[in-house]
């Protein structure tokens, strides 16, 4: 959620932020429930005093053995206003709780305006194309080919868009999980495998729920959601904590499976494993102090790209637009990949800044002393690898004229040889 402040100084900043992304928001109604609120504070606190004031003359009355018939009125019709300003109180928080949660994040001044994908702005291309003297196979006849994945059976055990890997994409899929827990240790994170399931209130605090109701599988009668990704779950870890300053930034490697529903899917995308309702991925987290987040932000896109550069995949970093990227997210980049199958580049990493929008929700805060005030921090992630699309790259990019893959040579001491 938004500092209040923002909301009563500023207004007009969040008027511009929603006119960027295009989204509906009754901003006025939130800025008169935060009016409301802060009135009923005050009445709510001068007459909890008025009834300890009434209280104390009671007992001072009893003491002097007078009278307190007319103060015991009086303290039933305080207490009676009392209760009355508490219940109207606590309804007038959680209405303008719930719609707090929805507002979008402010958009850094960098991100281009536009309503969809088509105003994105590419920053830059590592790589070059693979060029092939063969018909290039995309990894749905590979697969089949190579006995790689059978989505027929796996259909018949889950549904579509689900899959199962088989013989050396096993292995693959593992080599990839492998190296990338390695190339983040080397870069001082710390290996994180959280649940898999996460109550409604740390996914609130994550996401803004009603965006999501399409996407998450929720467990039935259970008070759990299976996660959609270990970012939600990193996030979560720490709330209603105050951090020490000088353990941050915190960094963190996630590794988890990914559960979606993939509302939306559609053409080619509905078939092999690019788009599928589970998959694992490592992510990077990071938990930063405010003045270093934009820092972070770029230290973790380029963790990305180093990443996919010391796989030999070619590779365009694009920054999102106002209306392309998420709402909790003041700043996006995507990497998209080259899938020589689908002659495309397809998006295989999404980096955000979220700056205090999570830890605000969530009451993650941190302090150098503990004698200073509490500040929030500031949340940041990003996909290092997201291992069925990337594991599509590399069977799209790496096949040979005689019907093969080509192992990245950086995989191949986890994965045993040099070809599948």
């Amino acid at each position: 959620m938004l500092d209040p402040k923002i909301l009563r100084e500023e207004p007009d900043k969040i008027r511009s932020m929603l006119e960027a992304r295009a989204v509906d928001f009754d901003l006025d109604a939130l800025i008169k429930l935060d009016k409301q609120k802060r009135e009923l504070i005050i009445k709510t606190d001068e007459i909890r005093k008025k009834r300890n004031d009434i209280s104390l003359e009671i007992g001072k009355s009893k003491k002097e053995g007078k009278d307190t018939s007319s103060l015991l009125d009086e303290m039933k019709k305080v207490s009676a206003a009392l209760e009355k300003l508490e219940s109207d109180q606590n309804k007038i928080e959680s209405q303008y709780t719930k719609l707090a949660f929805t507002i979008p994040n402010l958009i850094q001044e960098s991100v281009p305006v536009g309503p969809d994908a088509a105003s994105n702005k590419e920053i830059r291309k590592w790589g070059k194309i693979p060029q092939f003297d063969f018909k290039v196979k995309d990894h749905i006849d590979f697969s089949q080919a190579l006995d790689l994945v059978d989505l027929e059976r796996a259909a018949k055990i889950a549904g579509a868009r689900f899959y199962a890997l088989k013989n050396d994409l096993v292995r693959l899929n593992q080599a990839l999980i492998n190296y990338a827990l390695d190339f983040l240790s080397e870069k001082k994170y710390t290996l994180v495998q959280p649940p898999f399931m996460i109550n409604k209130a740390s996914m609130d605090g994550a996401i803004i729920a009603e965006d999501f109701e399409n996407v998450i599988y929720k467990i039935q009668d259970e008070d759990l959601y299976l996660i959609g990704t270990s970012e939600h779950a990193l996030v979560s870890m720490h709330s209603d904590e105050i951090l020490e300053g000088n353990h941050l930034p915190i960094r963190y490697a996630g590794i988890s499976p990914c559960f979606r529903k993939e509302a939306g899917a559609h053409g080619r995308d509905q078939k092999g494993i690019f788009r599928v309702h589970q998959f694992e991925k490592v992510e990077q987290f990071v938990f930063s102090r405010p003045e270093d987040s934009w820092k972070e932000h770029e230290k973790m896109l380029s963790i990305a790209e180093e990443f996919y550069q010391k796989l030999g995949i070619p590779y365009r970093v694009m920054l999102l637009s106002s209306g392309d990227m998420g709402k909790i997210s003041a700043k996006t980049y995507d990497i998209e990949v080259w899938m020589a199958g689908q002659d495309a580049y397809r998006e295989i990493v999404s980096c955000s800044n979220c700056l205090d929008y999570q830890a605000r929700r969530l009451m993650i805060r941190f302090r150098d002393k503990t004698n200073e005030p509490t500040k929030y921090l500031h949340t940041l992630n990003s996909t290092l690898v997201a291992t069925s699309r990337t594991l599509v790259a590399i069977m799209e990019n790496f096949q040979t004229k005689d019907g093969h893959i080509l192992v990245p040579q950086v995989l191949q001491k986890y994965f045993g040889k040099s070809t599948i």
